[in-house]
């Protein structure tokens, strides 16, 4: 992150959201985690932004089941110490509240909502930014474009360009290993350059979390975007991936 002194190191993506083992009755979901190293700033420094990102990801409905036992225990416990103020970071615009009952006549509220994506986003360049570091063994200098693939969209050109990433990510990564030793938690993907530069880190979280981060080095030339600058003037354009054709506008 930064080219100050390295004094502690940090867990990319944060040790956080690998279960404690008495919450998933004895399991060690917390062995050989990624870390890279830390200045005291980037490390200490973003603690708060750790507890978001957990309360953010771990309780969505999608995740596989240690997901949900994650939310059932830390998770909620988190959350009960800040007297739910975590929870209204996290959603920031609440829309719906339903209570869902589950087997053995238990329930659980389910929020739909706005999360806080800006601040979400950021949480994922540091990832990004980590995950670099340790797969390529160099910092990484330039953006990060982050796309936070499990939202669900009102508008018709978000939920276009979600299938269109999904796709193209599908077909770029096909065949690319996956890293993570504990992939139930988290594993990543990582693609080739292409011809400008660019390169993608799919992350996966809980099993079915997907997150695409596009790097963008600072001496990378990427071309005119045509295609981006018909969508944002809201013109009607076609976009052909394959035999797939995604329409906007």
């Amino acid at each position: 992150m930064c080219d100050s002194p390295a004094c502690s190191r940090e867990h990319v993506p944060p040790r956080n959201l690998f279960p404690e083992s008495r919450d998933v009755d004895g399991e060690n979901y917390r062995r050989n985690l990624i870390t890279v190293p830390s200045c005291e700033l980037h490390n200490s420094g973003k603690c708060h932004d750790d507890e978001f990102f957990m309360v953010s990801l771990a309780g969505i409905i999608g995740n596989n089941s240690i997901g949900y036992r994650h939310k059932f225990g830390k998770v909620n416990r988190a959350i009960r110490r800040s007297s739910n103020r975590l929870l209204d970071q996290v959603i920031i615009q609440k829309k719906e509240i339903h209570t869902v009952e589950l087997p053995h006549n238990r329930f659980i509220d389910v929020i739909w909502g706005t999360p806080d994506a800006e601040r979400l986003s950021k949480c994922i360049d540091r990832i990004a930014r980590g995950l670099h570091y340790h797969h390529f063994k160099s910092s990484f200098h330039g953006s990060v474009h982050v796309h936070l693939g499990f939202l669900k969209h009102d508008q018709s050109n978000p939920k276009t360009f979600g299938r269109f990433l999904k796709r193209k990510t599908e077909i770029e990564l096909q065949g690319k290993p996956s890293y993570g030793e504990n992939s139930d938690i988290f594993f990543y993907q990582v693609s080739d350059k292409d011809q400008f530069g660019l390169f993608l880190f799919r992350l996966c979280f809980y099993g079915g979390l997907n997150i695409y981060a596009a790097m963008w080095p600072s001496d990378a030339s990427p071309p005119h975007n045509l295609t981006m600058e018909l969508i944002n003037r809201g013109i009607k354009t076609i976009v052909t991936l394959g035999d797939e054709e995604y329409e906007f506008n």
